[in-house]
């Protein structure tokens, strides 16, 4: 069976991947907006875990509307939620017998409701899998350390192809970097280099 999952090159969706590998076959598409190349992060981190890979383009109007309801908000999660709602509809029309994606049990965002899950699947007759749902951050961080190389850092240096890069470059074209701060708080992002040996 074929599964697309939303990929970002980080540990979560980097470990979600690991743990359907030996159910589905696996492409790891990465969702962007063509405002970055940030999303060429990802298709490097697919390679060095030898996964196939795809990009796939959003409306950049998913965009605009995300930075909209963050300036709005004061805080991102109501933007990136919007645009991981649509990048998995996006997902789901692509043909696959299955989508997933990487979202923990105690992610705060994105998050996929039981309904929002069932809504997936009845419209696009495709079946939705979050492996990792039932798992806390400290499990999940215990299984990535025993399975891959990861760097961690500051979201701003670390190289990644989350919906906040783009979102923050598109945050930058109108405002200075107190907005995007204020948006953003400071917080660690992840990136997958490889496998460990």
């Amino acid at each position: 069976m074929e599964l697309g999952l939303l990929y970002s090159g980080g540990k979560d969706s980097t470990l979600a991947a690991l743990v359907l590998d030996r159910f589905y076959d696996i492409t790891l598409v990465t969702a962007h907006f063509g405002i970055t190349d940030e999303y060429e992060h990802a298709r490097e981190a697919a390679e060095a875990t030898d996964f196939a890979f795809e990009a796939l383009e959003l409306d950049r109007e998913v965009a605009d509307d995300a930075v909209e309801l963050m300036l709005e908000d004061g805080y991102p999660r109501n933007g990136i939620q919007h645009v991981h709602e649509q990048a998995l509809e996006a997902v789901a029309e692509l043909g696959f017998d299955a989508i997933a994606d990487g979202t923990r049990r105690d992610d705060r965002v994105p998050t996929v409701s039981r309904a929002q899950a069932q809504s997936l699947e009845d419209r696009h007759d495709v079946d939705y899998l979050s492996p990792l749902s039932g798992f806390g951050r400290g499990a999940v961080d215990r299984l990535v350390h025993a399975e891959l190389d990861v760097e961690v850092g500051p979201s701003e240096e670390i190289p990644r192809a989350d919906y906040e890069a783009e979102l923050r470059a598109l945050l930058a074209e109108e405002h200075d970097e107190a907005v995007i701060r204020e948006v953003f708080p400071d917080h660690d992002q992840t990136y997958v280099h490889g496998l460990r040996d």
